[in-house]
């Protein structure tokens, strides 16, 4: 069964989070403050972390910032409804997706099992290497290298660059992106795309000129460059 972690100081809404959970056959562990949550989350234990944002001691985001610092387990942020501001900010420090509360347990779970399939594809990836000039991309093992050097991408950033290398050359659209990398269409005033591409942009090396791999097409999407 698949381990998830809740890390919420919200007694009512974890344990209904985790009783619901159980009942799809996931296997909940709930931390009840950050510095718990942490411990835990970097015990490699977990498939991926539920992670609320506002908590006393310590947030949400300062959670999210040290399990970043050593670890690339998927991470769903639980966000104010209408809060765009945490959104971002999650998601600049590398959360996978955000939910905002309230949210119903089977929209959570519905989000939940999206970003695992993203992470553990049910039919096994092509063992082919992708290359595109000094980057290379191994499917099977979700392993990233920019001349040889690794790099290291949270499990989104990594489905994204896999959509733009397999389209090296050619532009993306933003909805085509959100469609095959965050199983849903892209809806108005939606940033993810745009955030974890900012994020992506910053960890691969720039190319001769001082220029990004990743060119922004205006009204068409984004395009890794083939060179």
């Amino acid at each position: 069964m698949t381990k998830i972690l809740l890390i919420d100081d919200d007694v009512e809404l974890t344990d209904m989070l985790a009783d619901y959970l159980k009942q799809e056959n996931f296997t909940p562990t709930i931390a009840h403050d950050g510095e718990e949550g942490v411990d835990e989350a970097l015990s490699d234990a977990y498939s991926m972390v539920i992670l609320d944002v506002m908590m006393p001691k310590m947030g949400g985001t300062e959670v999210l910032k040290r399990v970043r610092q050593k670890s690339t387990v998927p991470v769903l942020m639980l966000t104010a409804k209408g809060d765009d501001t945490d959104r971002i900010l999650g998601l600049e420090l590398g959360a996978d997706d955000y939910v905002p509360k309230p949210c119903t347990p089977r929209e959570l779970t519905a989000r939940i099992r999206a970003i695992l399939r993203r992470v553990s594809p049910a039919l096994p990836d092509s063992p082919e290497v992708i290359h595109v000039g000094l980057l290379e991309i191994y499917p099977e093992n979700r392993h990233v290298t920019w001349d040889g050097t690794p790099v290291v991408l949270t499990s989104t950033e990594f489905n994204l660059l896999k959509v733009l290398a397999r389209h090296a050359g050619q532009p993306v659209s933003k909805n085509d992106l959100s469609l095959m990398v965050l199983d849903r269409p892209m809806a108005r005033f939606d940033r993810n795309i745009d955030v974890h591409m900012s994020s992506l942009r910053q960890k691969l090396p720039l190319l001769p000129g001082e220029r990004s791999c990743i060119q922004t097409v205006y009204k068409h999407g984004y395009q890794l460059i083939r060179e």
